[in-house]
């Protein structure tokens, strides 16, 4: 879910485990020239989410890498699959009301309506648990930092490749 942190433990995570980082969002910016939110308005979200499926799905043929996904991304049955399939996927699951707290002041995020950000956040997120809950897992980061929540990750990666 856009705001919980992704970009940031992913980072941290790749660090720790020495592996190169991925930041889908960041490399359709740098592709495009644009942010995510200009592309959204310029082009539109269908045209963002056919440019986010085919980098997304690039990428997850890399081995060796941390990616943090779009919020958007596990939506799309073809990378939910390729991901489900050549990786492991973690959900970082964070309670609406905290969301809120991070989003409040950001204008980036184009799916977010500013004047009924409770609404539309809680809207996204109703639409999306069901899906994100077909991760391999599902860190509740509520109560966590940042590296509590890499450190729960590498012990749960560890446990599934033996």
């Amino acid at each position: 879910m856009m705001g919980v942190g992704k970009s940031t433990v992913g980072k941290k995570l790749a660090k720790k485990l020495k592996l190169k980082f991925i930041d889908i969002d960041g490399l359709i910016e740098k592709k495009e020239k644009k942010t995510i939110k200009q592309i959204f308005e310029d082009k539109s979200e269908d045209y963002f989410r056919k440019i986010e499926k085919k980098i997304t799905l690039e990428e997850l043929k890399k081995s060796n890498s941390v990616i943090a996904l779009g919020g958007g991304a596990f939506m799309d049955s073809s990378i939910r699959k390729e991901a489900k399939n050549l990786s492991i996927s973690f959900w970082l699951d964070l309670d609406i009301k905290s969301l809120l707290i991070r989003l409040k002041n950001v204008k980036k995020r184009p799916l977010l309506n500013q004047d009924s950000l409770e609404e539309s956040a809680y809207k996204i997120y109703s639409e999306r648990k069901k899906i994100y809950n077909m991760s391999d897992f599902k860190i509740r980061c509520k109560l966590m930092n940042t590296d509590q929540i890499v450190n729960k990750i590498i012990k749960l990666y560890e446990s599934s490749e033996n």
